[in-house]
């Protein structure tokens, strides 16, 4: 087995002392041109790889950053990982992804644990309202925070969509095709992406002269079985929604399974809205009507922003940036008057 190359192979290959060499694996800025670049071929030529744990503990790095989700099995995040880890390892970090289940506790045992030193930074999407003792929590971690798809803490960067204005374009073509018993299904006003939802639909109601009915504006849960159990209860009363707008990434699931249990059609019966793209918004039949936003550009963004934090130092002023929503009109959604469909 052969012997693997040591520092020592490394200076006297690229004829440099040791002390040189150290300081360019660790990437100290006053290395001289000519003397970086031989003993990078000499790393190169004898594949030497630093010992990790020890060069983080001199730089005081890691090079890996944390991502704590709620759901990391959820489809449409996989162009958010796959953006942030691009961005990541073209800087020489590595991303550890962490599962919240949503749940406060594992929130914060999570971050207590990869904050003592594992990680650098950390990109997170708390289920946790932020505020009171979690707030405090936050502000007292040793590393910077990027939130995704949150719009506080204050004082922190934040990545949001804006699910306020694609709320507002899709209940506005819903009471277009003359719909009026809208259901919108969210998670809580505690949380940016249910707050802003709720703020679009309303929006979309007042600017016809119209209010909500507040019995189907449910703001419980992000949950796809807490969809499927609202939208079995509402879709049976006498007096059922004649339209439903999935207010999150994963509820879309919840919904359609509801409607297929009670035995009803899309669109004849209800008409319905998702929120982002995805393989089952897409391949259902019909097509399924989403509010989208590019998942990739929320996650180079935040990554890119994250890094900055890092190298930089934190910000006077911390940056805010929302990312652009589309609504896709698709044939889930017709006229309240088709000829198989409800006549309100």
């Amino acid at each position: 087995m052969a012997k693997k190359p040591t520092i020592h192979d490394v200076a006297f290959l690229a004829k440099v002392s040791i002390g040189s060499v150290s300081r360019v694996v660790n990437d100290a800025a006053d290395v001289k041109p000519h003397i970086r670049k031989a003993v990078e071929d000499a790393i190169g030529q004898l594949g030497y790889v630093p010992n990790a744990v020890a060069q983080s503990m001199r730089i005081g790095r890691t090079r890996t950053v944390g991502c704590i989700l709620r759901e990391i099995n959820i489809g449409q995040l996989g162009g958010f990982i796959s953006a942030a880890q691009k961005i990541l390892n073209e800087s020489g970090y590595s991303l550890l992804i962490a599962n919240s289940e949503g749940r406060r506790q594992r929130e914060i045992e999570l971050l207590r644990s990869i904050t003592n030193g594992q990680v650098d930074g950390v990109l997170m999407g708390p289920y946790t309202p932020i505020e009171g003792e979690f707030e405090e929590f936050l502000r007292s971690l040793p590393v910077p925070l990027v939130m995704i798809d949150r719009d506080k803490p204050e004082w922190c960067d934040v990545v949001y969509a804006d699910h306020e204005g694609g709320t507002r374009q899709a209940t506005e073509h819903l009471l277009g095709l003359g719909h009026r018993r809208i259901m919108l299904l969210t998670g809580s006003t505690n949380l940016h992406p249910g707050a802003a939802r709720v703020r679009g639909f309303e929006q979309a109601y007042a600017a016809r002269g119209l209010k909500p009915i507040p019995e189907l504006v449910v703001t419980e849960s992000f949950m796809s079985d807490n969809a499927y159990y609202t939208t079995s209860s509402l879709l049976t009363q006498s007096k059922p929604p004649t339209a439903v707008i999935a207010g999150g990434i994963d509820m879309l699931s919840g919904v359609l399974r509801a409607i297929r249990t009670l035995g009803l059609g899309i669109p004849q019966d209800i008409s319905v809205v998702g929120s982002g793209k995805s393989d089952l918004s897409e391949l259902h039949q019909p097509p399924i009507a989403v509010v989208s936003w590019d998942q990739k550009e929320v996650g180079s963004t935040a990554a890119e922003m994250l890094l900055d934090l890092i190298v930089n130092g934190t910000r006077e002023e911390p940056r805010r940036a929302m990312i652009a929503t589309t609504f896709n009109p698709q044939a889930s959604c017709c006229e309240i008057a088709c000829p198989e469909g409800r006549i309100q």
